[in-house]
């Protein structure tokens, strides 16, 4: 079984002053795939970053709320974490294994910090690693449009630390 893990989709990023490339598109598939991953039994994470105290995504903060446009329907998993790699200091992997989930598939914000380590880590811990092509995104930066970044990673992930398919072509197995 693969459950579906979204990272970061919190109002700080999605309705921040650096807005995330696609965003729009981005929410669109995150509710698509969660609608897919119901119908299918496949259980739903979402990864909430929070940072110290004192910050502007302290636990608590309204920046780390996820965002209201995901369509949460109450029986999804929702955990915080202060790393940019979703395992590490969380219980997730446990909870993976817990709920039978061999696979999972990673989406969400942004790009190069967040989804690219936690895709990294995800198969040294072997889950097999499915990363949505279009199902992350990040800004601009000084270096990098986002496109390009999004493009990088895609590339650069796909074979030796995931599977990189498209939305449309992927459909959660049955248990």
């Amino acid at each position: 079984m693969y459950a579906l893990l979204i990272l970061d989709i919190q109002v700080g990023l999605v309705h921040g002053a650096e807005k995330p490339w696609r965003c729009e598109a981005l929410l669109e598939t995150l509710n698509t795939l969660m609608d897919q991953a119901r119908s299918a039994g496949a259980p739903i994470f979402l990864a909430r970053h929070v940072g110290p105290a004192g910050s502007p995504i302290e636990p608590g903060s309204p920046a780390t709320l996820i965002a209201p446009e995901l369509k949460l329907l109450g029986g999804e998993v929702v955990f915080e974490k202060r790393r940019p790699n979703a395992f590490e200091d969380t219980s997730l992997a446990a909870q993976l294994r817990a709920c039978g989930a061999s696979g999972v598939v990673i989406t969400g914000l942004k790009t190069q910090y967040c989804v690219d380590s936690t895709c990294r880590v995800a198969r040294d811990l072997g889950f097999a690693a499915v990363l949505v092509a279009e199902g992350h995104s990040c800004s601009d930066t000084p270096l990098m449009k986002a496109r390009d970044i999004v493009a990088h990673h895609n590339a650069t992930l796909d074979g030796p630390f995931c599977q990189v398919v498209r939305a449309a072509d992927w459909r959660f197995p049955r248990p």
